[in-house]
């Protein structure tokens, strides 16, 4: 599934960033939160799939920077000993990865550049049961607000 709302979501994020972030470099948030998730294996339990309930925490880092005229921001989120149980098998599982967004953007023209990153990956004992979600999404427009480079690499493998 391809999620289209990306770069809408990121411009909220870039205009979020600069109305709350002081002069110069900072680090916004660096922690760490307790998640729940659940999630949906498809190639699980020899195939047939199951539901995943995972627990654990997330490292959460969001930094911005205004130069001059520039703002740019970078998001990390990590899991850092995720793990959980599969509903039908009871098979444990480990979610791993890390997804990153950096943005460089002007004040002055618009101009704007994004990269976004996501390894997405739930791993089950044994062979054929774990998830795999890979994205690679850049953005780059120009000072006359028109996109000028824009591609997607979205890919969910189950092995």
């Amino acid at each position: 599934m391809k999620n289209n709302s990306a770069p809408t979501l990121t411009m909220c994020l870039v205009a979020l960033a600069v109305s709350t972030a002081p002069a110069g470099a900072a680090v916004q948030v660096n922690d760490k939160t307790n998640i729940n998730l659940t999630i949906f294996v498809p190639c699980a339990a020899g195939g047939a799939g199951e539901v995943v309930d995972l627990s654990g925490p997330l490292h959460t880092l969001v930094s911005s920077t205004i130069n001059g005229n520039n703002v740019s921001g970078y998001f990390h989120f990590q899991p850092q000993g995720i793990s959980g149980t599969g509903e039908t098998t009871g098979a444990n599982y480990q979610a791993t990865g890390v997804t990153e967004e950096s943005f460089k953007s002007s004040l002055q023209n618009g101009q704007a550049n994004l990269t976004f990153v996501n390894n997405f990956r739930i791993i089950g004992q044994g062979p054929g049961n774990n998830y795999l979600v890979h994205e690679t999404m850049h953005l780059s427009v120009n000072a006359n607000g028109t996109v000028t480079v824009f591609h997607d690499n979205f890919s969910v493998d189950c092995k």
